[in-house]
């Protein structure tokens, strides 16, 4: 962890460099992202400067306890030493509160992936339920909240849909929901009445500031075709704006067509493609992460899953901490902060469990 804090200072520092760069202060869009990226780093980044002083102030206090030969100044030392390690103590749990989440713990900006998995139409509408009840969620955090690409069926679902959300602390909260959902209920396309299994995939990747990730013009290609726009497939006129990019290295495609403007769906597309490159970037530096990623996520099967939502018992259970509460009509109406709390609390204890001493 403290390999990652000094990562995360130096680039702070970094930015902090190249915003009183005159060739990044004549360049408005650059800065702009410069002082966002700085802006999220800086929280983090002070705090871990604090942790740093105060480690300081403990090795002095010990330094003047063994070699000052007053032994008023040595008691006087000893009691600063105490209260230095009881503010070392809090400031260390304050980070490691922030840093839940890993290397993209303090990011605001992800790109949210929903997929409809095994269960066919149902499937589908379920990935609806899903993309209602974060946008919901996103209303009461008053986060932003941007559909980049959707695939809509006939009866109102999602074969899949791509948003993106901003926010603060938006990934940290948001990453325990990647992976596969399950749900049970009688399925609107079901006359007889019988209870169905179907399920959804989601993905959660944190989308890279502009000045850290860049990728070359002629590292992609672009199409341009005709499709339906609009999130629910609600502007059945075709229009001429959409915009496939295919990365050439990866073989990585992405597409938008939701507005109207070829040159918005470009730059949403572009966007796209840069978190799903910078998200394979990770996975390779960090083996640990890639792991984690596959087993969360997984394929869309109904075996493969975090979370089941019961409608008739109206029950929810996560399956990672062994959840279960009787508020799935509050949960699926957009209010998952009980879930992504206990969740937090869960991976905030592992953590401390496992650092031990700071001595």
């Amino acid at each position: 962890m403290r390999e990652m804090l000094e990562e995360k200072l130096a680039r702070f520092e970094e930015l902090e460099q190249k915003m009183s760069d005159p060739e990044v202060m004549g360049n408005s869009n650059l800065m702009a992202a410069v002082a966002r990226e700085h802006g999220s780093l800086a929280k983090l980044s002070n705090k871990y400067r604090q942790f740093k002083k105060i480690v300081g102030n403990i090795d002095e206090s010990r330094e003047m306890i063994e070699s000052d030969d007053d032994a008023e100044m040595r008691e006087l030392a000893e009691v600063e030493l105490e209260d230095f390690k009881e503010q070392r103590e809090q400031i260390w749990q304050d980070l490691l509160d922030m840093t839940i989440g890993g290397e993209d713990a303090n990011r605001t900006k992800i790109v949210l992936e929903i997929r409809g998995g095994a269960g066919g139409d149902e499937a589908a509408l379920f990935a609806r339920d899903l993309y209602d009840m974060y946008q919901k969620f996103a209303e009461t955090k008053r986060w932003k909240f941007e559909v980049m690409s959707a695939n809509p069926t006939e009866l109102g679902g999602f074969k899949e849909i791509i948003v993106s959300m901003e926010g603060e602390g938006i990934y940290r909260e948001m990453q325990y929901e990647s992976g596969g959902h399950r749900v049970q209920r009688v399925p609107e396309t079901e006359t007889k009445g019988r209870i169905h299994t179907s399920a959804a995939t989601v993905a959660v990747m944190a989308e890279p500031e502009e000045v850290e990730f860049d990728i070359s013009t002629d590292s992609y290609t672009v199409e341009r075709y005709a499709a339906s726009s609009g999130p629910g497939g609600q502007h059945v006129n075709k229009t001429a704006s959409a915009v496939r990019l295919i990365h050439k290295e990866t073989g990585v495609i992405v597409q938008c067509c939701e507005d109207r403007s070829q040159h918005k769906n470009l730059a949403r597309a572009l966007r796209l493609l840069k978190t799903k490159l910078y998200e394979s970037k990770r996975a390779k530096e960090d083996a640990e992460r890639a792991a984690e990623r596959k087993t969360l996520i997984g394929s869309g099967d109904r075996s493969q899953r975090i979370r089941t939502y019961n409608f008739p018992e109206n029950r929810l259970t996560d399956h990672r901490i062994n959840l279960t509460v009787y508020k799935l009509d509050q949960i699926i109406s957009g209010n998952i902060q009980m879930l992504i709390d206990a969740m937090i609390d869960h991976d905030r204890e592992e953590i401390r469990g496992s650092m031990g001493s700071l001595d």
